[in-house]
This record gives C-alpha cells, structure tokens and sequence, in this order.
C-alpha cells in the first residue's frame, strides 16, 4: 500500500500530548508497518511535506526517519526518499504488535488510577472504545 500524499491525513501530531513529536511519528509509522497498513517498499512523505504540511521543524521529522532507518523500518532509495524496508512488514506477530500497545495502554492506565477509575469500569470504556474503532 502506498501512503497517502497527505501527512494530514497520515500523521496526527499533538504537541500537547507530552510525547515528542519526532517520538510520535516514529510510534506512527511503527504501528502501520506492524499492523500491514504499510508495506514493503512504500514511499513515505519527504521530510519537507511533512513538515509543511503539519507546521513542524524539519529537523523533528528528519530525527524520526533516522530513528527509523537506524531501526531497519525505513530505508533510503536514491532518488524516491524513505520507503518502508522490505524487511519491516506486517507480517509481525501479536506478540510484537502488542508490545507497540503497551506504552499507550500503560499511560492509559495511571491516568485511570489517577482519577481512581475502577478497573472495570476502566476496561469496560475501553471495550466500548474498541467497538467504535471497529
């Protein structure tokens, strides 16, 4: 699957969120791949359109790419940018897929016990949230 030449509609970034944003895409892009949204071999947005496009520094999604391609997710083609390495597929287990979950549902979870949210009602949300998604 080729990615959409929007990163508006491929990236949703929230300085807010406490995450740094090159962290963020990075997180993104590890979740496509993981999940076969992306595959081998697909072209990614330049860091310029990235940037423009969601009013970053290019310096934040070009620290993402590296990260990337130090992590063998992302490779460079001469002449089409990033693409998505061709041994990054979605073809990872569940087990790996669940590891790129966990931060997210751990974060999830102390914001409940923050807010002293019984874990069934906690998990029944989330189910209901899961169902919508769905």
């Amino acid at each position: 699957m080729a990615f959409p030449r929007d990163p508006k509609v491929l990236f949703v970034v929230s300085p807010s969120m406490g995450i740094p944003i090159y962290q963020q895409l990075v997180d993104q892009i590890k979740r496509m791949v993981a999940s076969g949204q992306l595959a081998g071999g697909a072209p990614l947005p330049s860091v310029r359109e990235v940037a423009v496009t969601l009013a970053i520094n290019p310096m934040t999604v070009s620290k993402a790419y590296s990260l990337l391609e130090t992590q063998g997710v992302l490779s460079r083609r001469r002449g089409m940018g990033m693409v998505v390495s061709q041994d990054a597929t979605g073809t990872q287990a569940i087990r790996d897929r669940l590891a790129l979950l966990r931060p997210t549902l751990e974060r999830a979870a102390e914001e409940a016990a923050q807010l002293h949210i019984d874990h069934g009602a906690a998990i029944a949300l989330f189910e209901k949230v899961l169902k919508g998604k769905r």
